[in-house]
């Protein structure tokens, strides 16, 4: 894994693990305390996007497995989500042996990791599988990641041949589930924790009570991340109430409103404090790039015509 140095990937496992050490597993979606497992994501975030990145597709392998009936993760297990669709995606389930082959793209986490959840095609369906990461026939290709951000984490293709896998569910049994919506929700949190850091210099600033365009950049940062949150919160309560439900449209429209929360303050937090940060902080310059990286896990404009669609179909959907 060439983007990564000798020390920073186990430095990003140890990590991990000493977080999950702490937190072994945080309230799953829809079972009442849904909000309390989105503080801690973006607690996590906060901190570290990277270490974010693993332990939260751990903590959505635990929800998954729940949600399917399946056995839990052994302690001290850490696990990753390989779902990523795509032309890139070849991997095939062969029932008759038990084994899958062919290539699964941006698996994050690919040699820090124990157990993945793995989905691939499988007849009409995709099959989540359950597999060993040191089985044999598992190879991650090398490293094409270019990008600073998220450089931290090793996130490239997997090549499988012949690797013995577990199913876990029926077919297409992951995509049908109400949790893959309130999962999506998670990774949402994880920006707006991330979003809040980056914003702290900014609150902290001096220059806020000296010039007024500093102040209104901060109140421009205030408006934008009280009003995701406001909606996080809607939503969480939302899906605790109604857990049979998958919010599809109200998770859509939570992740779209963060990912744009995330870029507004990108901009107004390097508009009022210049580049010094970003130059000069290491913490900063780390979180600004992983963000600017991570966001785009958000499907974008694809999302806000899906939520559009949504709209269309609803009577009177905005109301006080």
């Amino acid at each position: 894994m060439d983007r990564l140095s000798d020390h920073a990937a186990p430095a990003l496992e140890a990590d991990a693990r000493q977080v999950l050490a702490r937190q072994p597993t945080l309230p799953l979606p829809g079972r009442g305390h849904t909000l309390e497992r989105w503080r801690a994501l973006a607690g996590i975030a906060g901190r570290d996007l990277c270490v974010a990145k693993v332990v939260e597709a751990h903590y959505d392998a635990q929800a998954i497995l729940a949600d399917l009936h399946a056995e839990p993760l052994g302690p001290g297990v850490l696990a990753a989500v390989w779902a990523a669709e795509g032309p890139q995606a070849t991997l095939r389930f062969d029932a008759g042996s038990g084994t899958v082959t062919g290539i699964k793209p941006w698996c994050s986490g690919a040699g820090l990791v124990d157990e993945a959840l793995v989905t691939a095609g499988s007849g009409q369906d995709a099959q989540l599988l359950r597999i060993r990461a040191d089985a044999a026939g598992i190879r991650p290709r090398p490293q094409t990641w270019h990008a600073t951000g998220m450089g931290g984490i090793p996130s490239g293709s997997v090549e499988f041949t012949a690797v013995h896998a577990e199913p876990v569910g029926t077919p297409g049994g992951y995509l049908a589930r109400p949790g893959f919506w309130h999962g999506g929700a998670g990774i949402a949190a994880c920006w707006y924790g991330a979003a809040v850091a980056l914003a702290a210099p900014l609150q902290c600033s001096p220059r806020v009570a000296a010039d007024a365009q500093t102040a209104a950049l901060l109140g421009q940062v205030d408006m934008t991340l009280q009003a995701a949150a406001a909606l996080m919160r809607e939503l969480a309560t939302g899906i605790d109430a109604m857990p049979a439900q998958p919010h599809q449209a109200e998770v859509i429209r939570v992740r779209s409103v963060v990912e744009r929360a995330c870029t507004q303050v990108l901009d107004a937090v390097g508009r009022a404090l210049g580049p010094a940060p970003m130059c000069l902080d290491p913490v900063h310059a780390t979180r600004w790039s992983d963000l600017t990286v991570f966001i785009r896990q958000s499907h974008a404009d694809r999302d806000w015509a899906e939520l559009g669609r949504a709209i269309q179909t609803r009577e009177q959907p905005w109301t006080l």
